[in-house]
């Protein structure tokens, strides 16, 4: 099952790259036919997730789970897995390819084909990062979403598109190699000690703390996920990539790509390093702070729409390194629901500032003004984004935040306190740009076209699913708690009580 989803996607890619030599639209509709079908069917596993038992111990119960040899010389095998956080990850990334394709429907109208074979096959690779439990078919997978984006940016990308693509390469590409060394130095680790080598996630839990050179290990899988996620200092190639990237780039690079970081702290160097949360956790939570801060302020002097959304991007990724350092079971839901909910919602923002520039063809907000009169949908639309990114209560933004803030809170005051001003700094940010673009005076811009049905359909969907994350956070909360508490013992849950009553009747019983 799991693989299939993988080779549907791959098939799908060189079907719409075969046929859209001959008719666009016959592309069109197999990328969004391929990810439409897919979700639907994913769609059955939400009830399964959410009635999974809490464990505490080593043994994890998955949702579904797959395990075929592939190189049994070097102990490297296909092995594939769902559980609570993988599966809401991978509804998070079909639904956005599905927005991807919606929002590039009109605006890419060249080598149509090949465009949606490199987005579906970078969604893939997306889709393997999520599932793969084997190091190397997971470092198979890391690399094989970056090839397509780096073709996504280079042909179909604006005027500096080129750089962006080369430097989002090398960024990438370089934390990648590091990453690599390590993945092999674990794996000899584990030839040292049992006589023969493995890439098995559940071999190599907790043994990267047993080696002398751990620290360094640790660091080669930390620096490559952080410059994905990505954060301060290593973020200087997203701004460039997402102002040039095309509509359905900068949304499946935004709401997608970067959660592959995020997740692989949670789900790898964690519990490959568990004792990092001690030597090094004060300072990785140091460093998710000042991305929160110095991008925040940062965005405040852009004039490019785009340029400004991908450092608010950054500075929303900084809360997620900061509850996964705190590592419990609060700050853990926080982080995960912050991955949810900025997916969607820097997904809508781009989406938005792709279809202004579409129609006149201008990123620069010191052209714009004066909107809102001439296109009502797109104001509504964005205020209401800008409102979920700037964490309004009701809204699956505010409570990812406040799960994040409450659970660092019981680690590291000084650190939450700090982190706290975010907030402010998120609201002067989203009223920059409703300001600029939507009050003041008018523009030479008035006759634009408002959003159309496509254009609606999608934007509807996102903000019913930010909706439902902030007035029922719950199901998304029982979905996630089982996982914490199942990272092979290396999860730490704080032993206060915790003020959500489903979640603490489900650790009652688990006690």
């Amino acid at each position: 099952m799991l693989s299939a989803l993988i080779l549907i996607l791959l098939i799908a890619g060189g079907l719409a790259w075969y046929f859209g030599n001959r008719n666009a639209d016959i592309a069109r509709w197999i990328a969004l036919g391929s990810l439409g079908g897919m979700l639907m069917f994913m769609i059955p596993l939400m009830p399964q997730a959410l009635n999974a038992p809490i464990h505490h111990g080593v043994e994890i119960s998955w949702l579904v789970y797959q395990q075929n040899s592939w190189i049994p010389r070097f102990g490297i095998n296909l092995i594939l897995a769902l559980d609570g956080l993988s599966l809401l990850l991978v509804l998070l990334t079909l639904l956005l390819g599905v927005i991807a394709v919606a929002a590039s429907w009109h605006e890419i109208t060249e080598r149509v084909g090949f465009f949606y074979f490199n987005l579906l096959w970078s969604l893939a690779g997306v889709l393997g990062v999520f599932m793969a439990l084997d190091l190397f078919l997971f470092f198979f997978f890391w690399e094989m979403m970056l090839i397509p984006m780096y073709f996504l940016i280079g042909i179909w990308g604006h005027e500096n598109r080129h750089y962006a693509a080369i430097k989002f390469f090398i960024f990438t590409q370089v934390s990648s190699l590091l990453m690599l060394i390590s993945m092999l130095a674990l794996a000899y680790l584990h030839y040292l000690n049992n006589g023969h080598y493995s890439f098995s996630y559940f071999d190599l839990v907790g043994t990267g703390d047993q080696s002398p050179y751990g620290f360094w290990l640790m660091l080669g899988f930390f620096i490559a996920f952080v410059v994905k996620l990505p954060a301060f200092p290593f973020h200087t190639w997203l701004p460039d990539a997402h102002t040039q990237a095309p509509t359905g780039g900068s949304i499946i690079l935004a709401g997608v790509l970067l959660k592959t970081g995020a997740y692989g702290l949670i789900r790898f160097l964690i519990p490959l390093f568990p004792d990092s949360l001690n030597y090094f956790g004060p300072y990785a939570m140091a460093i998710g702070v000042t991305g929160v801060l110095y991008t925040a302020v940062v965005a405040f002097a852009q004039t490019d729409l785009k340029r400004l959304i991908a450092y608010t991007s950054i500075s929303h990724m900084g809360f997620v390194l900061l509850g996964v350092y705190a590592w419990n079971i609060l700050s853990l839901q926080g982080a995960a629901m912050q991955m949810l909910t900025h997916g969607l919602s820097a997904a809508a923002l781009f989406m938005i500032a792709g279809a202004i520039q579409h129609r006149i063809h201008t990123r620069n907000l010191e052209e714009m003004g004066g909107f809102w009169a001439s296109v009502p949908k797109i104001g509504c639309i964005t205020l209401f984004f800008a409102m979920a990114s700037l964490g309004m209560p009701g809204l699956g933004n505010f409570v990812a935040e406040f799960l994040v803030l409450v659970g660092s809170f019981q680690v590291n005051v000084p650190m939450t306190l700090i982190a706290t001003l975010g907030l402010v700094t998120a609201a002067v940010y989203s009223l920059i740009i409703i300001q600029k673009a939507f009050h003041g005076p008018q523009t030479d811009h008035q006759q634009m076209p408002d959003f159309d049905q496509r254009e609606m359909g999608a934007m509807t969907v996102m903000i019913i699913g930010l909706l439902w994350m902030g007035l029922y956070p719950q199901t998304f909360l029982d979905t996630l708690a089982p996982v914490f508490a199942q990272l092979d013992g290396a999860v730490i849950i704080v032993e206060n009580q915790v003020n959500l009553p489903t979640l603490v009747s489900h650790l009652e019983a688990a006690q």
